[in-house]
């Protein structure tokens, strides 16, 4: 390995080691398509459509330039690595609001009892036959594998 590559790894590790949720932080470039995306005019009638106004593109710029700040620095500036880190749970947050509100369905902790019962007879006779149950029988083993011959030649 090279001095190079120990240097970047050995930054690497002392930036993750710095940052709990280092793990969150995309690629800066990520951030600056979000936000070059978000902005432009494509975007920007979609959002006028939807939403009858334009959305804040301005966090991605932030999360952008605070990544940046981040990465150049080695992991070293904190702050900037626990802005970005910040505001990707606030959108993970977002993105999962309504899951967590939802009261109509019951949350499970394990799978039903009998979750790998065999289908019923209906529904395995009209199984039969089909790609799907072929080719899962040559997985199983239970139907050897049919090599078909195909000949693409054409004579005219």
């Amino acid at each position: 390995m090279s001095k190079e590559a120990d240097n970047t790894q050995s930054n690497d590790n002392s930036a993750g080691s710095q940052l709990k949720d280092a793990w969150s932080i995309r690629p800066c470039s990520v951030y600056k398509d979000e936000y070059d995306d978000c902005t432009s005019i494509k975007a920007r009638f979609h959002q006028y459509f939807i939403y009858g106004e334009n959305v804040d593109c301005s966090q991605w710029k932030k999360d952008y330039d605070n990544c940046e700040r981040y990465v150049n620095s080695n992991g070293n500036d904190v702050a900037a690595g626990e802005a970005v880190i910040n505001s990707e749970a606030e959108r993970r947050r977002k993105r999962l609001e309504a899951h967590y509100s939802n009261t109509t369905w019951k949350k499970r902790t394990h799978p039903p009892e009998d979750w790998s019962k065999p289908l019923p007879e209906w529904l395995a006779k009209k199984n039969e036959n089909t790609f799907l149950e072929v080719k899962q029988m040559e997985l199983d083993g239970r139907k050897p594998v049919e090599v078909v011959e195909k000949s693409f030649c054409a004579i005219m």
